[in-house]
């Protein structure tokens, strides 16, 4: 089965200097997004209730944006991204996320990322 990429864009009232520390750095995103959160090099080690997933990053840029790609799905064209977009005239600032997931589990991933970032927000006070 394809997996089917998607996008959310989730606004956040947060500075986006702010924002890529919690969406980059490993004791931020422990914070928010997973358990537990180790970096070696470009391998990042996500676990979640003693289960372990391991990404790469393959994009990372600073302020702006971060791209992973799990390592079990290296056979397949799938990432997720965690991108930081400030409208131009209001100011106001988004996350967007770009993922992919099975074509019967689109809504239930868009509303994993949903809690996710309801966390963050959480954590970080916004």
């Amino acid at each position: 089965m394809s997996k089917i990429k998607y996008d959310l864009e989730i606004p956040i009232h947060a500075s986006p200097s702010m924002l890529y520390q919690y969406i980059s750095s490993p004791s931020n995103l422990e914070e928010w997004f997973a358990d537990k959160v180790n970096a070696r090099g470009k391998v990042v080690t996500f676990e979640w209730d003693g289960t372990e997933e391991q990404a790469e990053i393959v994009t990372k840029k600073s302020g702006e944006r971060i791209r992973f790609k799990w390592l079990e799905s290296e056979d397949d064209e799938s990432y997720f991204e965690i991108k930081i977009q400030v409208d131009a005239l209001t100011k106001d600032v988004s996350l967007i996320v770009t993922d992919f997931a099975d074509e019967d589990e689109v809504e239930e991933s868009k509303q994993l990322w949903e809690n996710q970032i309801e966390e963050l927000r959480h954590t970080i006070g916004a």
